[in-house]
């Protein structure tokens, strides 16, 4: 569940729903509600799009990087 916990954190470094993040990368907020609460994991094409969106590597994202 570590990437879940990495996108809440970082949605919420930035102060923002889980709606405006969903509209930023093109997917719904229950795609964000699934991800964050570690139901699903986003596919490889989101992890792309949440690393360029908040600043940091696919690694980082993925629990892989200090």
């Amino acid at each position: 569940m570590v990437v879940g916990e990495n996108i809440k954190e970082l949605r919420k470094d930035k102060k923002m729903s889980q709606q405006a993040l969903a509209e930023k990368i093109g997917v719904s907020q229950k795609a964000i509600d699934y991800w964050e609460r570690g139901v699903n994991e986003p596919k490889a094409t989101y992890i792309v799009k949440l690393a360029d969106f908040f600043g940091v590597s696919a690694d980082f994202l993925l629990g892989r990087d200090n």
